[in-house]
This record gives C-alpha cells, sequence and structure tokens, in this order.
C-alpha cells in the first residue's frame, strides 16, 4: 500500500496526528484536512486520492456534506469517523455512498486495517498509480496527467503509454510493442504502431520526447533528466 494519498479530516489536530502516524508507519502518504470545506477543495485540487478518513460533525461543512459534494464527482472509498454511533446515522451514511463507518473512539491499528481492506476490495494498489517525468498514469481509473494537467487518450494510446512507461530505458521493437499492446490476434500492419505513437507524441507536448526512435528497430522511452 506505499504512497497511497490518504486524506484525513478532523476538526482535531490531535486525533488527525494520531491517524496520520499509524497511517504514515505503513507508508502512506497522509493530507491532513481541518474542516469540511477545506477537504473538498484539497480533494479536487490533488486529484490523486485513494481514500478519504472523515469526520461527521466539523465546522463550515460537515462530514455529509462533504460525502455528498464528493460523490457527485467520484466514488473514493470514504470511511466515515463518528463519535456517535446511532443506527440512522450509518443509515445516512451508507445512503450518501459511505463504505465504511467507524464509531470514536476506535483503535487505530483496526483503522488502518479497514484502510488495507478497503483499498484491496476497490482494487487500489501502488501499482496502479505510476509517475515519471511529470507523467502520472492512474490504470485504474484509465486517466493520464502530464505536469497536472489532463490529457485525453484513447484506449490505444493510454495502453502504449502505460506499456512504454513499464519498460523504460528498454528497447521495444514494433513486433514486440504489437504483440503487448495489440495482442498476438492483431495481423495488422506494423505501422499502425508509428501512426499511434505520432498521435500520442503530439498530445504529450514536450514530454513527447521521451518516446525515442531506434531507427529499423522500434522505440524506447527514456525520461530526459
Amino acid at each position: 500500500m506505499e504512497h497511497l494519498k490518504v486524506l484525513v479530516v478532523d476538526d482535531e489536530s490531535r486525533m488527525r496526528k494520531l491517524v496520520k502516524d499509524f497511517l504514515t508507519v505503513k507508508g502512506f502518504e497522509v493530507i491532513e484536512a481541518g474542516d469540511g470545506e477545506e477537504a473538498v477543495d484539497i480533494f479536487f485540487d490533488q486529484k490523486d486520492i485513494s481514500l478519504i478518513l472523515l469526520d461527521v460533525m466539523m465546522p463550515k461543512m460537515d462530514g455529509w456534506e462533504v460525502c455528498r459534494t464528493i460523490r457527485k464527482y467520484s466514488q473514493v472509498p470514504i470511511i466515515m469517523l463518528t463519535a456517535r454511533s446511532e443506527e440512522r446515522d450509518e443509515l445516512q451514511g451508507f445512503n450518501l455512498g459511505v463504505d465504511e463507518y467507524i464509531s470514536k473512539p476506535f483503535s487505530p491499528k483496526i483503522l488502518v486495517a479497514r484502510v488495507e481492506a478497503i483499498l484491496r476490495r476497490t482494487n487500489v494498489t501502488a501499482s496502479d498509480l505510476m509517475e515519471v517525468g511529470g507523467i502520472k498514469i492512474d490504470k485504474a481509473a484509465h486517466q493520464v496527467s502530464i505536469d497536472d494537467r489532463a490529457v485525453d487518450l484513447s484506449y490505444k494510446e493510454f495502453e502504449l503509454l502505460t506499456y512504454f512507461v513499464e519498460n523504460q530505458g528498454i528497447a521495444l521493437s514494433r513486433e514486440k510493442i504489437l504483440n503487448n499492446v495489440w495482442n498476438y490476434d492483431y495481423f495488422g500492419d506494423a505501422r499502425t504502431i508509428d501512426t499511434h505513437v505520432k498521435k500520442l507524441r503530439s498530445k504529450m507536448g514536450a514530454k513527447g520526447d521521451y518516446i525515442k526512435t531506434i531507427w529499423g528497430m522500434g522505440y524506447k522511452f527514456e525520461v530526459s533528466e
């Protein structure tokens, strides 16, 4: 679960620190928010948060409203934290799309175990997220951003870029690219790769230079220092 980003939202700094300490030890990157409005701003600004730990009772915007706002745009896993354990509160949370519900006081070790279990269940793993040379690839969401700007790629362009990044520094023949990105059942002309690479480079702007042409063979993805 290393390097996955968790947003911890609680108006009690002591509670945030407690949770942060336990999550950091497990290899998570923790971002803190002290109220609901700050949480929403951070979530939409950062765009790569893997899970939210969300307190219910907070100033400016409570946890229900934060959840309602985020759920309009994202299915990011949300664990609600609350000092109240009334059944109607739980039902309201699940109706809003909360994934898990934990009542205070709780064991931090149990909380971390819940976080890890939810991320496994939602198939969010570190290998789904790749970053190199200002290029971020989210394999689960099928999204790419370059210098924090979203780039609209076709399905094959996305697969091609992902394959290049996963094999950076390795010379790849057209045949190998064809077999791995288009699969063995594709019987078309290998020059289709050149066409896709040309489009991909164009969409990547200056970062397109990372895809080097190896004359007479194929390509190599190499990040310039």
